[in-house]
């Protein structure tokens, strides 16, 4: 039996007694503001009683569009209170892409169907326009959270979802493609949690508290850090997203101030740290009390946890503190984790045989080495949890071969919202268990080895150059590296190219290899060539065309991941921003100084 709430409503209840443990969050200005399990439950209920009086009903949709992590969490608990089902979506924090951000969230509110958008008096200033021309929402209500629904209601009426309920729904960030909603139900989140806080991370509530600054509107914020220690009787700490990309020290000093034990971020986090980081800032940062440092929700490059892990380790930092892990929103959260305590674990492959959908283990032979490529060790599945690896007719492949990661179990949700064909497209059986369960088709590209799952990229971004696939994320690391260009601002993916060397639009010719990489004006040249140089080096291909961004230009989803399918089309149609090749001024006017400042603190 599940030692959990069959409920979030039902876990936060059952803290409604704890006045000395709950969540901090920490400010813009660098306050922060405590609310205990008790504090958090009263606030819950108060605004599920604001909410109820509004006349919504058990099922309605909320769009919260909410900057503040404080007012977003209490929102987010008051909806579930309610019987209502929330729609996080990410607010803009300022006027930059204003129509693009606009039109997203004008998407997520028509498909979602949402009744009310719980905003905040700055956040509205930029969403007023964009609701006005939504068609099939002329209901839509948009409410100030200063003034209209916190306050001090009666207690709500008690509405008490059960586990099949859906809960929220989780639109993607749209990587790949138009953000569509996640159906999570009650069911899911409790065994989602249940799975990455007692199976994965032997969550401790006597010693352990979870620091964070993710953002609260995807799901590693929202289900790690506060639907999953809500039932697991785990304290958090919150940052504001925006504050840890400006100075991301802070993520480190509030883990040393509060002796924070688990934290969880994404790979550039790591890299951006360990590379921002200066020497007299380790100056009394003691990160010993660190037990977990998670990564995940993008692919996780070895060498960024290994400078991480060298830059840090002077304040304490133990590199077996590292847990990579693999999910995706429409398993809840999380599928696999590495075991506690082994670090970080990786596996040397020779990358032609990988080229050719096979993971042979490198070794030392004779004669000139092999190229390798190495992969990250994403642990195994939770209990109840499987994963296998299919290959594109549907037959499960042996160990080694690499294919397309497919996954089931009680975390993995039913579907996308009012999305019938997706749904069955995403969710479907294998050919070989044609009467068995359906299992969920990630779009991920990977393989098993003595049960354990490495990830190498996605099926949709794979680049196939005479006959051999190249994964884009090795390519874009790798350039990544050479002087005046960042890592988390390459891109790199394949286009058709016909005889005469014009790019294809007509579905003919040979896939050719493109690199986007930001860089200023000055630098242009010189990251064209050591780019070129780069790839060829490394993965023996002849890049088609290096293109030089001006800084902060590339296409990037709300949670800041690099859109690599919407650069690729951006290219195709010739918008593709571009640097001119002299020094000073970029094809767009803007000046290298310009681009600078533009680039601020990401």
């Amino acid at each position: 039996m599940s030692p959990f709430a069959p409920t979030l409503v039902d876990a936060v209840r059952a803290l409604s007694s704890d006045s000395e443990r709950g969540f901090v969050f920490v400010r813009a200005d660098g306050t922060e503001r405590f609310y205990s399990f008790q504090g958090l439950a009263f606030e819950a209920e108060s605004r599920a009683a604001g909410l109820a009086a509004r006349g919504l009903h058990q099922g309605d949709r909320v769009a919260l569009v909410i900057p503040d992590g404080e007012e977003f969490v209490l929102s987010f608990l008051g909806a579930l209170f309610a019987g209502l089902v929330p729609v996080p979506i990410y607010p803009q924090s300022s006027f930059k892409n204003i129509d693009a951000y606009r039109d997203g969230v004008a998407h997520v509110v028509r498909a979602s169907g949402a009744s009310l958008l719980l905003t905040t008096p700055s956040a509205r200033a930029i969403l007023d326009s964009s609701m006005a021309g939504v068609a099939g929402v002329a209901s839509l209500r948009a409410t100030l959270m200063s003034d209209e629904v916190r306050g001090n209601w009666a207690r709500a009426a008690g509405r008490r979802p059960a586990r099949d309920d859906v809960a929220f729904l989780q639109f993607t960030s749209g990587s790949t493609s138009r953000p569509k909603g996640v159906v999570v139900t009650h069911g899911n989140l409790a065994a989602n949690a249940e799975a990455f806080m007692i199976h994965g991370l032997r969550r401790d509530p006597g010693v352990d508290k979870g620091v964070s600054w993710l953002p609260l509107y995807h799901d590693m914020g929202l289900i790690g850090f506060v639907v999953g220690p809500l039932f697991a009787n785990v304290p958090c700490v919150f940052l504001p997203t925006a504050t840890f990309v400006r100075a991301p020290k802070l993520w480190l000093d509030k883990i040393h101030q509060h002796r924070g034990t688990i934290t969880y971020a994404p790979n550039f986090a790591y890299a951006l740290v360990a590379k921002r980081l200066r020497d007299k800032e380790l100056d009394g940062l003691d990160l010993r009390c660190l037990r977990v440092a998670g990564c995940g929700a993008e692919p996780i490059q070895a060498a960024a946890l290994r400078d991480f892990a060298a830059r840090l380790a002077p304040a304490g930092f133990n590199p077996r503190c590292f847990v990579a892990s693999y999910g995706m929103a429409e398993a809840t959260l999380a599928v696999t984790f590495a075991p506690l305590g082994e670090g970080l674990r990786t596996d040397a492959v020779d990358r032609s045989s990988l080229a050719s959908g096979r993971a042979v283990e490198a070794s030392p032979g004779e004669g000139e080495p092999r190229p390798v490529t190495e992969i990250v060790d994403c642990g195994v599945p939770f209990p109840a949890h499987e994963v296998a690896v299919v290959d594109r007719v549907g037959y499960r492949l042996p160990e080694r071969q690499v294919g397309e990661v497919v996954v089931r179990g009680p975390s993995v949700t039913k579907g996308y919202f009012e999305e019938p064909d997706l749904t069955s497209r995403a969710f479907r059986v294998l050919a070989d268990d044609p009467a068995g369960a359906p299992w969920l088709h990630t779009g991920d590209l990977g393989y098993l080895a003595g049960g354990r799952l490495y990830v190498c990229g996605r099926t949709k971004d794979i680049v196939i150059v005479r006959g051999r696939n190249h994964y884009p994320t090795d390519i874009e690391w790798a350039v990544g590296a050479i002087p005046n260009v960042r890592r988390g601002n390459v891109v790199a993916f394949g286009v058709l190219v016909d005889d005469g060397g014009n790019v294809s639009g007509d579905g003919r010719g040979e896939e050719q290899l493109i690199v986007c990489c930001e860089g200023t004006a000055s630098d242009a040249r010189a990251i064209r060539e050591a780019a070129a140089a780069c790839v060829a080096a490394r993965f023996g291909l002849t890049p088609h065309e290096v293109v030089v961004t001006p800084l902060a230009s590339l296409p990037r989803t709300s949670s800041g991941k690099l859109q690599r399918s919407r650069a690729r089309q951006l290219y195709l149609d010739g918008r593709i921003p571009r640097v001119a090749l002299h020094a000073g001024v970029t094809s767009d006017g803007t000046s290298d100084e310009a681009e600078r400042r533009a680039e601020g603190g990401a």
